[in-house]
This record gives structure tokens, C-alpha cells and sequence, in this order.
């Protein structure tokens, strides 16, 4: 029997359905017919069924008074309002059984959502662009948040009920069938999760478990109360369900920051911890990384194997504001951090990870983060675009729209040698002008919140750009941000893409093989321009970058070590032009 406390567990009997619901007085299992539950200690409701095999689909029902799915579901074949169905996760049949995973310093990273990757917006539809990635150079495909939403199109965010892989995009067989036709290829997928807060539509916890929630609010919600044995237990099992189930390599935790929980980090330990007994129980090697604004370089580790309480590593926003800021000259927001020196801070993000390790940010209004440079590289993820940083401008433009091309592909060159771990967002690799603005499914009341908020949020944006601001709840937002795969075969988009293919042949052939054992280096960023870097490698050369982030040659002094990328030299820089050496 499934030793998990949470979600329906199958056995040779029948099902057995346990709902923790601490404030009901009656639970109900809705099958074909009302099936009572048993009352147990602390809030646990169970009933053990003959008879009741997988693709059952069935609710509770709390106290005579509304049905409710399961809150560890793990499908809604009709949306978070529709019945949940018993899934049997043992039937698949796993063509690439023997799969373990891949070490972390071999990921070079695509993000990618399902509903708007393809056309289609599907699992299945996907699989048929793997051999692209492959061919890239792309060797880990993280998909946005998948948990169950409301309505049918969403980033992902909003996600209601955990355990269940929206039925937007397929069926769980789907899921599994794109995620083993990717280790097949020898691609690991990631997956983003969220712990939080719960979607604003479809969650019904309150009603019979309100000890879920604390009176803290984040951004989104109601903060969740981890401090509760269940509650953690529900976040920490829905991680494992992940790894176990549909054989995810690893997870990407989303705010983590914003997660309420008096006393630390416990919560975040845990679920390390709990990762970590199922990577050791199996062989594989599983990753875990965090998305945290607080910068926390203690709760790193790239080489931690398995994870006993750490992390591989965290998405470096602090790398993606300052190049955006030097490119483009942004000022609103959190980029208003990034004014004073951004080659310097693109040069300190190089030589030490953070550029925020503990000093006062205008922004924040507060210090912000913690000493980054003892870490190995390979413990931040740069990018230099990704769903939030393109998705959160009012018109979802990327990165294409607001920068010279030279600017963007001499970033690309830094960021994909350099011995950090890289991240593209889908179709950045042939400079893809899709735009990706938010977009959501909701009705009602909750529909016309949302709208005004965004005008509020956004007044600034509406007033210059009124009716060209796409309305995040109209069908047609979410169809203007699939992928143009067409874009690949303009002559840009050959150009772009060919350039991204040699740039990751260098990387897997010069950098991967000395990652291993690498720590970060010096780096400078001199007034006309020049930005210099090294970093000791693992076999104990040296890793070098030479490059002109500026519109007029520049002088240099003699380079050292052996040329794997860039054109010779002679005694200037041209502009624009990243030069890496290895010796």
C-alpha cells in the first residue's frame, strides 16, 4: 500500500481514501454511492473500499453540506471543480527504465511551458520537438508549474491542487510519456513547483482544514502554515510525488522567500532531506534549486550528492537585472538596484555569484543577501531571460524587442561558456520575438479583480500604451505566445540558432569536462568598457574572458592561453566581441 498519508492509496482490496479534515464533523467518500468515513486522531478521515480500482473517479463530501476533490488529487479529468480520479501510477510501462539521471554540471537548461511550447499545448505535442533541443545543446527541459488550475489556459502559478498535472495538457500517461521520450534522448526535465501559496480559485482547504492557513498574507494569499505537522507533510510528500511518480530529475521551488514560516527554513531543509532518502533509496541523482529574492547562500551546495538539506543552486536574478540594465537602460522596479556601475555588477555577479550579498538594497529597503563566492559557479543558474522577466512586462515583449542584437548575442556568449549553470526560456536559442505576457482562465468576480489590478499595477503601462496591453483573462493573449517555430528558419533565426549550437559545443567539450572542482576567480569591468574574468577550473587551468561591452574598440594587453572562442586578436577589441581562452 502507498505509505504516503496523503491522496487515495490502491491495494489488492480495492482503495483506501484518507482526507485530513480537521473541522469537518462528517466526511463522505462520493463513489457511485455516499460511503461514510471513519474519524480518526487528529482530523484524519478513512475509508477502505473493495472493489474501487484506478480510473475511479470520486469527491468527498463535508458535513451534508458541499462536495469537494481530493486536495492530493492526482488528476481532474474535469478541472479543479470536477470529480478526482484514482490514478495507478504503477501501470506505466517505462521505456527507459534504466535512466538515473545526469550529473548537475552538465545541465544546460531550456524553460519551457507546456500550453504554449507548441500549438497544440500539449505533453504529447512536445515530444516531437525534443530532437531540436538535443541538437542544441539543451541537456535539462524544466516546465513551469503543472499543478491543476482553474479554467484552461494558465502560467501555472495558480495551481490549486498539487498533485494532479493539469488535464489541459493530457492525461498523466502523457506526462510520463513526454518525460521518458526526453531521458530516452538523454535529457533530464525538471519540474517548477510551488509552496507558497494556493490559486485564487479551486481551493477548498479552508472550509474543513483552516489550520492550512495562517493570518500572514504573501503577494498571492493566505500564507500557508508549515509549522503544522500535516501541512508539511502534504508540501514535502508532493515533492517526492513528483520524483517518484513521473520520474522528474529534479525541482525548482518558486519564491521560496515568500514562504511564511516562523523560525527559518526548516521547511526548505526538509524537503532536501526527504529528496535526498529517495535519490539515495534509487541511484538517481536528483536536483533541486530555488528561485529565493534573499539571496541565501548558505542553503547552497552544487555538490552535495545526494541533497541531505541544501540545494544545487538558485535562479541569479541579480545576473539577469544587471545585464538587462546595460543593455537597455531600464529604471522601474527592482532595476533601480542596478543603475550605479551594471558592467560592475555584471563583473562581481562573474566573480563571486551574487551582486546583493548583504548590502543595503534601495529596492528592498533593507540589506539583502549573504557572502556567495566560497560557492562553486556551478550554484547559480544565469539567465538572461525567463518567464517572470519577460511576462511581467505589460506587453510580455522579449528581450529581442528593447536591445541591438550585438548586445544580446555578445551576453549570450558569456553566458553560455561561463562556468555557471546557463538557462534559456523557449525559443531564446534562434531569438524568438513571441512575446509570453501573463495570461490566466478565471470568471466572474475573480476575472474583473484581476483586471483591475493589473490596471492598477500597470497604470503607467495602460497610459502609454492603452489598448495594445493584452488582457491577461482573452483566449487570444495565451495564443499569441506560442512559440514561433517558424522563426527558426528566417535567416536571423538560422544565424542566431547556429551561433547558440557552436557556443554549447564549446561548452561540452572545454568547459563541462573541468567544472567539476571550479571556483570563481577575479573580474573587472574597466570604464571603457572591457570586462575581464578568470576562473580556476577543475583540472587546474585557467579560464579566461576578454570582452568589449562597449561601441568602440578598446586596447588590451597580451591574452593568455589557449583560444576556444572569439577571433584572434590583435592589439584592440572590437566592439561587441566576447573572447574566451582556457590554459
Amino acid at each position: 500500500m502507498n505509505a504516503r498519508q496523503f491522496g487515495p492509496s490502491l491495494a489488492d482490496y480495492g482503495t483506501r481514501f484518507r482526507l485530513w479534515a480537521p473541522a469537518a464533523k462528517r466526511v463522505d467518500v462520493m463513489l457511485e454511492r455516499p460511503h461514510a468515513m471513519n474519524r480518526g486522531e487528529d482530523g484524519w478521515f478513512t475509508a477502505d473500499i473493495a472493489g474501487v480500482r484506478a480510473g475511479a473517479r470520486y469527491k468527498f463530501r463535508i458535513d451534508d453540506d458541499i462536495d469537494v476533490p481530493d486536495p492530493a488529487s492526482e488528476f481532474q479529468p474535469d478541472d479543479v471543480f470536477g470529480p478526482s480520479e484514482v490514478i495507478d501510477h504503477n501501470a506505466f510501462s517505462w521505456r527507459a527504465a534504466g535512466w538515473r539521471g545526469r550529473p548537475w554540471h552538465e545541465a544546460v537548461i531550456v524553460e519551457a511551458h507546456v500550453g504554449t511550447f507548441t500549438k497544440e499545448g500539449t505533453y504529447r505535442a512536445m515530444i516531437d520537438r525534443l530532437d531540436h533541443l538535443v541538437a542544441t545543446g539543451i541537456t535539462a527541459l524544466e516546465l513551469m508549474p503543472l499543478a491543476d488550475f482553474a479554467g484552461s489556459r494558465n502560467w501555472g502559478y495558480d495551481g490549486v491542487l498539487w498533485y494532479a498535472p493539469d488535464s489541459a495538457y493530457g492525461r498523466p500517461d502523457d506526462l510520463k510519456t513526454l518525460i521518458d521520450e526526453a531521458h530516452l534522448r538523454g535529457l533530464m526535465v525538471m519540474l517548477d513547483v510551488v509552496y507558497n501559496h494556493f490559486g485564487p480559485e479551486g481551493n477548498h482547504l479552508g472550509r474543513y482544514a483552516p489550520s492550512f492557513f495562517t493570518d500572514a498574507h504573501t503577494p498571492w494569499g493566505s500564507a500557508i502554515d508549515y509549522r503544522v505537522s500535516q501541512v508539511r507533510a502534504f508540501a514535502i510528500e508532493n515533492a517526492v510525488h513528483w520524483l517518484r511518480d513521473y520520474r522528474f530529475d529534479g525541482l525548482r521551488l518558486d519564491a521560496v522567500n515568500s514562504i511564511v514560516e516562523p523560525g527559518g527554513l526548516s521547511l526548505l531543509h526538509d524537503i532536501s532531506a526527504a529528496a535526498g532518502r529517495f535519490a539515495a533509496e534509487t541511484g538517481r541523482q536528483i536536483h533541486l534549486v530555488l528561485e529565493n529574492g534573499d539571496n541565501r547562500a548558505s542553503i547552497l551546495d552544487p555538490v552535495q550528492d545526494p541533497p541531505q538539506g541544501k540545494y544545487r543552486a538558485q535562479w541569479n536574478d541579480d545576473y539577469h537585472h544587471a545585464w538587462r540594465v546595460m543593455i537597455t537602460g531600464e529604471k522601474q522596479g527592482y532595476y533601480v538596484d542596478y543603475q550605479r556601475a551594471p558592467r560592475s555588477d555584471i563583473a562581481r555577479a562573474l566573480s563571486s555569484g551574487f551582486v546583493y550579498q548583504g548590502e543595503p538594497s534601495e529596492f528592498r529597503r533593507g540589506k539583502r543577501g549573504e557572502p556567495s563566492g566560497h560557492l562553486a559557479p556551478t550554484a547559480f543558474i544565469n539567465f538572461l531571460q525567463n518567464h517572470d522577466q519577460i511576462g511581467n512586462r505589460a506587453l510580455g515583449d522579449r528581450l529581442e524587442g528593447s536591445a541591438d542584437a550585438r548586445m544580446i548575442e555578445a551576453a549570450l556568449q558569456i553566458l553560455l561558456i561561463a562556468p555557471h549553470i546557463p538557462m534559456l526560456f523557449m525559443g531564446e536559442e534562434w531569438g524568438s520575438t513571441a512575446p509570453f505576457p501573463f495570461f490566466c482562465d478565471f470568471g466572474g468576480d475573480l476575472a474583473d479583480a484581476v483586471r483591475k489590478g493589473r490596471r492598477v499595477e500597470l497604470a503607467w503601462a495602460y497610459a502609454e500604451y492603452g489598448d495594445e496591453v493584452p488582457d491577461a483573462l482573452a483566449a487570444s493573449t495565451r495564443d499569441s505566445a506560442v512559440l514561433d517555430w517558424d522563426g527558426r528558419d528566417t535567416s536571423a533565426g538560422r544565424k542566431r540558432l547556429t551561433m547558440v549550437q557552436e557556443l554549447l559545443h564549446v561548452r561540452r567539450h572545454e568547459i563541462v569536462p573541468r567544472l567539476v572542482g571550479s571556483s570563481f576567480g577575479k573580474a573587472d569591468a574597466a570604464d571603457n568598457g572591457l570586462l575581464t574574468a578568470d576562473w580556476r577550473m577543475g583540472d587546474g587551468t585557467t579560464l579566461r574572458l576578454l570582452a568589449n561591452l562597449s561601441e568602440k574598440s578598446v586596447s588590451h594587453s597580451q591574452a593568455v592561453g589557449t583560444p576556444i572562442w572569439g577571433n584572434e586578436l590583435g592589439n584592440s577589441v572590437p566592439p561587441w566581441s566576447v573572447h574566451w581562452r582556457i590554459g
